[in-house]
């Protein structure tokens, strides 16, 4: 714990650095209203604005003292200490491995006064600058007209506190998003299943043919490692079923396993790939074959078969022999003897977007597909997907998913459509999407942002990233230098040197920050 806090010490300098200034100036004059999306009702806007620019703050602290939740009013236990990993890449966007001994946590929320965002938008000029503010266009447009970012690129800002558009280039121009595409998808899966949905996954026993069937259902984040960390437990389920089968008299039985919750093919259209396994109704960390718990990674070919050898092996264990495992589907008259299930939903969104978990989002899209009485698959996942924001209102002029990760690259979003979930997430009449705000990375501390920001705007940036070959994206939240929170999407396409496209975003996000703008 030393150790870890003497490494957060100079994270924590430069964040208080960046954000004490922005606290100071909470009291400015609100700028005027403007209707683009719906707007939710009024809130105590500067409650939230102060919340937002001391998060990065009470991240770094929280992991110092070692103490309680994250928020004075005990928000959940997910969102704890532990969340920053100064040690540990976290989960790369598509980049290299990153290696763990337990599963990663959740980021850890802004201040509570979350529950006072408010937003809508409008498309207003982008000249007009505050009073002694530099126009906001003449702050971005150098910074994102630079060759790194190629030849397409578009933008979006937004003052979450008043509703108004501050910036707009190119924002109805459909892009390839890449995983920034996973806001999408949460936003989906929390309006569909609600925030404290649980996956379960069972051990049934057959009545009549004793028969013992592991039935997935569709927990992407079960657990086979000894240290579970509040993840649904492979080990625990096995040890529950054995002593049932035991009550019964039963100490040798045939093993099988049921993955008909979900359909259509397991494979992503990109093949195999370390950066997805093969999508199963019952799969255990992920199908990796290492010690990995995010980013790209070897995986099995068959998860469900992975995950029931593994459940066998336990059994034995515990004192029950079984046959090798293999297909079934179990009856409506099966006996459930054990179950196990994933902690709320929106623990499990913060994960995905905080390590841009491709597994979680795949499986997400298709728990959305089911509730939404789609078939739970790729083509089910993405018509769901796309009817959901559809009812939320959002502006889907342009927008195709083929997947819920973002790994298709024929995906298409717009810098307004990312903005616009944003806007959504954080209204106060629709408090269970807030995990979309509070998974996202932490600039300079948390998740694919853990190594960027150093020398920028850590701990006042929170965005999701997206990257594949050729495609750079990030879109999330910042505290501006007056202390307004906004919504900001950045995508380009066409890039070349993914490294420099990355620098040019995030230099973008950076002034951003420090821009007391029109």
């Amino acid at each position: 714990m030393k150790r870890i806090a003497n490494a957060v010490r100079p994270r924590l300098a430069r964040a208080a650095t960046a954000v004490r200034p922005r606290v100071a100036r909470l009291t400015r004059a609100l700028v005027s209203r403007s209707p683009h999306l719906p707007r939710p009702r009024a809130v105590r806007t500067w409650q939230y604005t102060a919340g937002a620019a001391t998060a990065g703050l009470a991240l770094a602290a929280g992991v110092v003292t070692a103490a309680g939740p994250w928020d004075a009013d005990g928000q959940r236990t997910a969102e704890r200490d532990r969340a920053i990993a100064l040690e540990r890449s976290g989960g790369a966007d598509h980049g290299d491995s990153g290696t763990a001994e337990a599963a990663p946590l959740p980021a850890p929320s802004a201040a509570p006064v979350l529950t006072g965002l408010g937003a809508a938008t409008d498309a207003v000029g982008t000249k007009k600058a505050a009073p002694g503010g530099k126009p906001l266009s003449d702050v971005l447009e150098p910074l994102l007209d630079v060759p790194a970012l190629g030849a397409g690129h578009a933008a979006a800002v937004v003052d979450l506190t008043t509703g108004k558009r501050l910036y707009g280039s190119g924002d109805g121009q459909a892009l390839t998003p890449a995983s920034t595409t996973k806001i999408a998808t949460a936003v989906a899966a929390l309006s569909a299943l609600g925030p404290d949905h649980r996956f379960t996954t069972r051990a049934a026993l057959e009545p009549d043919t004793r028969e013992l069937v592991l039935v997935g259902g569709g927990d992407p984040t079960l657990t086979a490692h000894k240290e579970a960390d509040n993840w649904a437990s492979l080990r625990q389920l096995a040890a529950d079923t054995a002593q049932a089968l035991k009550k019964r008299g039963i100490h040798t039985i045939t093993l099988s396993y049921d993955t008909t919750l979900f359909t259509g093919p397991a494979l992503h259209r990109i093949g195999v790939n370390d950066n997805l396994a093969p999508v199963s109704a019952l799969t255990a960390d992920e199908g990796r074959t290492n010690d990995s718990t995010s980013g790209p990674a070897p995986r099995v070919a068959d998860p469900a078969v992975d995950a029931a050898t593994r459940f066998a092996t336990f059994l034995k264990s515990a004192g029950i022999t079984t046959t090798p495992p293999g297909p079934s589907k179990a009856s409506t008259r099966a006996q459930t003897l054990a179950t196990v299930s994933s902690p709320p939903l929106s623990d499990v969104v913060e994960r995905m977007l905080t390590n841009s978990d491709n597994d979680i989002a795949e499986t997400l899209a298709r728990q959305t597909a089911l509730t939404s009485g789609q078939p739970g698959s790729f083509d089910g996942g993405a018509r769901a997907i796309s009817a959901r924001l559809t009812k939320l209102g959002l502006p889907m002029a342009g927008a195709s998913f083929h997947d819920g990760s973002g790994l298709d690259r024929d995906d298409r979003l717009t810098a307004d459509l990312l903005t616009g979930l944003l806007v959504t997430a954080g209204d106060p009449s629709r408090p269970g999407l807030r995990p979309v705000l509070t998974g996202l990375p932490i600039a300079g501390f948390t998740g694919t942002l853990t190594s960027r920001y150093a020398d920028g705007a850590a701990g006042v940036v929170r965005a999701k990233t997206g990257t594949l070959t050729g495609v750079n994206a990030l879109a999330g939240t910042v505290v501006d230098g007056d202390g307004r929170l906004l919504a900001f999407a950045f995508m380009a396409s066409g890039t070349t040197d993914p490294q420099e496209a990355q620098s040019a975003l995030d230099r973008t996000a950076t002034a951003l920050a420090g821009c007391g703008c029109g």
